[in-house]
């Protein structure tokens, strides 16, 4: 094997990085097609179209010159030697399920630019002082089974027993499907890693958002992963006609409903926070057109880089939330359902791409990603990094995801250059 000096580093000329994104695009094209709508991409968990992607990105893998293996939950990896043996990796990744009608680029994007930093490396026999392995992890979005990141919490030792149990709308478990496509549901266990054998995790993906799209920039670095809260929420008042009952009489949970969803916007308008907050359902009962409601059903969706101030502005919002029942003489309950913390970035990881970003691109925005991904999990037990790209107009879960070969171009460039300067100084 070949090592590397301080004074060198793998660097990706400009005609390779139009081969390398040339190829990203048109891998991205044929995963897209594998789906279980003609029309659409649908790729979900433990599907015959998750273990054929599978399949496929093995094969791109062994191109590029690494050793593969599906582990048991169906994540598939490869692994690229570091210049001596049994050195730890740099694992790279991201997912390569997708939330239905989705776009092409989420999750895919991260995986095929990491297999072709690698294969630059091989076509050039270069190894790095650290291993390089890929993951495509199996589950990130949940969509089948209603359980987010179950890839990568089965490295993180933090798979349930009892999720085998839970079924998708078609009534069929997790354990279930998992036979169905050869999988050993008393072997997931062995998808466990050592913490040891894994130096950091590093996730290249599209941000979803319109930050780089609005600042006119390719990349940014990840400060840190947004801490989410979901709350079902409950307003309870009284029916009555919808002709006879006076204005100034009524226990309307509507109106109530209206005014608290108003203060929400209001407050986080005029915070300095950055916290976002989403009413993503509304039922109102009893659902007549003449009928004045007497009960109403909502979600809060709320988010935020910082725990705490994440929660002192639920506390807030729910203060609220009572105090307007109160003044209208109705009732209000709320439960919490879903609670993440927010994860900060590793810091010197986050530097080493920040000052990588500024040099090829001559400024490096730095941002908190709104949404999930995989690096929550794996942050439970490494250091954690991660590039944004930026996706058109910031949309993302829909087929007008749209990424610009330009900025691939760039990014691959920039990428091999993060993930050298990581094998160097981590």
């Amino acid at each position: 094997m070949k090592d590397i000096v301080n004074m060198y580093y793998p660097k990706i000329n400009n005609n390779e990085s139009i081969k390398y994104a040339t190829r990203i695009l048109n891998r991205i094209e044929k995963l897209s097609k594998i789906s279980e709508n003609k029309n659409n991409t649908t790729r979900l968990y433990l599907s015959i179209e998750h273990i054929k992607t599978n399949k496929i990105v093995e094969k791109w893998m062994k191109l590029a010159g690494m050793q593969t293996w599906q582990d048991q939950v169906g994540n598939i990896y490869g692994r690229y030697e570091a210049c001596t043996k049994k050195q730890p990796a740099i694992l790279l990744g991201s997912h390569l399920d997708t939330v239905p009608n989705a776009g092409k680029y989420d999750g895919i994007l991260g995986v095929l630019t990491s297999i072709e930093v690698v294969n630059h490396l091989n076509k050039n026999k270069i190894h790095l002082k650290k291993a390089i392995e890929i993951v495509g992890f199996a589950d990130e979005e949940g969509t089948r089974f209603g359980i987010t990141l179950l890839g990568s919490k089965a490295l993180t030792n933090k798979w349930k027993k009892k999720w085998l149990n839970y079924k998708d709308k078609n009534k069929i478990t997790i354990a279930h499907a998992m036979k169905n496509i050869g999988l050993n549901t008393n072997k997931i266990c062995l998808a466990k890693r050592n913490t040891k054998d894994i130096k950091a995790y590093i996730e290249l993906h599209i941000e979803q958002g319109p930050y780089l799209y609005k600042n006119n920039s390719s990349m940014g670095v990840v400060s840190a992963i947004n801490g989410a809260k979901r709350i079902n929420c409950t307003f309870t008042g009284e029916s009555g006609h919808a002709g006879t009952v006076p204005i100034y009489m009524r226990k309307d949970p509507l109106i109530a409903t209206s005014e608290w969803i108003l203060f929400i916007e209001n407050e986080l308008l005029k915070s300095k926070t950055k916290i976002v907050a989403t009413i993503g359902k509304i039922n109102c009962y009893p659902g007549a057109t003449n009928v004045i409601p007497n009960k109403i059903k909502l979600t809060l969706d709320i988010r935020g880089p910082k725990n705490n101030e994440l929660n002192k502005t639920i506390s807030n919002i729910l203060k609220k939330a009572k105090e307007i029942s109160k003044k209208r003489n109705i009732i209000f309950n709320s439960k919490k359902y879903y609670s993440t913390k927010s994860i900060k970035c590793n810091k010197k990881i986050k530097n080493i791409i920040k000052k990588t970003i500024n040099k090829t691109q001559g400024n490096c925005p730095s941002l908190a990603s709104g949404a999930g991904h995989d690096a929550i999990s794996m942050a439970k037990k490494w250091p954690i990094g991660m590039i944004f790209i930026r996706c058109i107009k910031g949309i993302s879960h829909s087929p007008k995801e749209k990424v610009l070969k330009k900025d691939i171009i760039k990014t691959i460039k920039t990428y091999m250059e993060i993930i050298y300067n990581l094998t160097e100084k981590i």
